[in-house]
Formats: structure tokens, C-alpha cells, sequence
């Protein structure tokens, strides 16, 4: 049988010698901070040396629609429109590259004052946030992009009939803006598993409240669909379907979680 008495004591006395003074505590954040606002500075400057390349490739899935045909441009018309918008670029670039730095910083900060069962738990969300949200990044880039783009572009028509042609001319910034709405959006709310898996090992709610609100989530995943995303039914459903498979692949997680937990706990006793 497990002293499970002992081992909390000597967690207590390791956590009562971490203890600083609220002056050290405030030291402490201040230097975790310092440290993930260099890491951004230094990686905005080196992004936005590449934005035209992060640009580049933001365009591409746009490109590939638009393959064989010439005379094919993305516009500007304002003289600073396009400098602004390669500030963006390397801003969003350098946000999601520092990521990590800031995590990692907020982990060593919180970590002396949790006991080694308490990091076991939560360290794999933490680690699963960056991965989660460059998936939802992915699925968009890889997946959404090129059928949404393809089915803007089916409105273009030719001057027939006595009719005016209207093309497909898109601005630089008007492009940015709603490629990096759809990947924070997607990368938002690809966080829905850490969430909910966060609620249910604290207690707040379990596999059997998490399906009997199945009903409301698919409300919910579809409203939140048409705020996050343009108004046309592709981006909409494109978003609200992978919320509701990230729901449902949540409860069996949380189910083996939980059924996991209970089997530990009664080994232990």
C-alpha cells in the first residue's frame, strides 16, 4: 500500500522551501515576461525580413486556382498598404513562432508551485496547445483555402452579351486579413479537446455532462462558425463539422481519462 500521506508531506515541505516573498514573485514574472518579449522582438524582426516569402506562401493555394492563367496580380492602392501588410505578416508570424518561448516561460513560473502529480497532469495540454493549433492551421491552408478560393473565383464572368466582365482582383490587405481570420480562427478552435479534457480532470464536468450537451455543442459550433468565418456556407461548415468531431473525440478521451483515473485510484487504496 502506497503512503500516500508521506509523499504529500514531502511535496508540502518541497513547495514550502520554493516559496518567495510577493517582491521575488513579482521579480520572477517580470524576467519570464522579458525573456517571451525579446524572443518576439527578436523573431518579428527576423520575420518581417522574410514577409514577402510568409506572403508568398499565404498566396499560393490563391496561385495554384489561378495556374495557367496570365496576367493574374494582387493589388495595392494605398502607397503604405502593402508595407503595413508585410508588418502583419511578420507580427502574426512572429506571435505563432514565439509561442513556445512564452509557454515555456509561463510553465517555469507556475510549475515550483504545483506538486509532481499536479505537473504530470497538466503538462501534456500544454504541450498539446502549439500542436493543436498548427493543426487547425494546416487544415486550412491545406484544405479549406484552395475549395473556398476556387468557389470565389467561379463568380468571375466574361464580357458576353453585351455584358461588362467582372474579374477577380483581390488587395494585398484584404487577402492577409481574411487568410489569418480563418487560421486563427480554425487554430482557436482546434483548442476545443485541451479545454474540455482541462474542465473534466478538474472536476467541473465529465464524459456523461459532456454528452448530454452534445445538442447545445452543435448549436454552439455552428453559430460560432458563422461569427469566425466569412459569410458563405463552405467556411462555415468547414469549421463547424471539425468542432463537432474534436467534441465528440473529446468525450473519448475524457472517458478513458476518467475510467483511467478510477483505476489508479483503486489500485492505490
Amino acid at each position: 500500500m502506497v503512503d500516500d500521506t508521506s509523499d504529500e508531506r514531502v511535496g508540502e515541505e518541497e513547495i514550502e522551501k520554493s516559496r518567495m516573498p510577493l517582491v521575488e514573485h513579482l521579480t520572477e514574472l517580470r524576467r519570464r515576461l522579458l525573456w517571451s518579449v525579446v524572443a518576439f522582438v527578436v523573431l518579428f524582426f527576423a520575420c518581417f525580413y522574410f514577409a514577402g516569402t510568409f506572403f508568398n506562401f499565404l498566396v499560393e493555394p490563391l496561385a495554384q486556382v489561378w495556374e495557367g492563367q496570365e496576367n493574374r496580380q494582387l493589388i495595392y492602392t494605398a502607397l503604405t498598404e502593402k508595407f503595413f501588410t508585410e508588418i502583419k505578416v511578420a507580427f502574426f508570424a512572429a506571435a505563432f513562432l514565439s509561442f513556445p518561448v512564452l509557454a515555456s516561460q509561463i510553465w517555469m513560473f507556475v510549475a515550483p508551485g504545483l506538486f509532481k502529480k499536479e505537473k504530470m497532469a497538466f503538462l501534456p495540454f500544454l504541450i498539446a496547445t502549439p500542436f493543436l493549433f498548427f493543426a487547425g492551421g494546416v487544415f486550412v491552408y491545406y484544405i479549406l483555402l484552395p475549395v473556398a478560393w476556387q468557389f470565389f473565383a467561379s463568380f468571375e464572368q466574361l464580357a458576353n452579351d453585351g455584358g461588362l466582365a467582372i474579374a477577380l482582383v483581390p488587395k494585398v490587405n484584404e487577402y492577409l486579413s481574411l487568410v489569418m481570420r480563418l487560421i486563427f480562427a480554425f487554430g482557436l478552435s482546434f483548442e476545443l479537446p485541451v479545454i474540455l479534457l482541462i474542465l473534466v480532470k478538474v472536476g467541473i464536468t465529465s464524459p456523461a455532462g459532456l454528452r448530454k450537451k452534445r445538442r447545445y455543442a452543435i448549436v454552439v459550433a455552428f453559430v460560432a462558425a458563422a461569427i469566425l468565418t466569412p459569410p458563405d456556407p463552405i467556411s462555415q461548415l468547414a469549421l463547424a463539422l471539425p468542432i463537432i468531431l474534436l467534441y465528440e473525440t473529446s468525450i473519448l478521451v475524457a472517458a478513458y481519462m476518467v475510467r483511467r483515473r478510477d483505476n489508479e485510484d483503486a489500485a492505490e487504496a
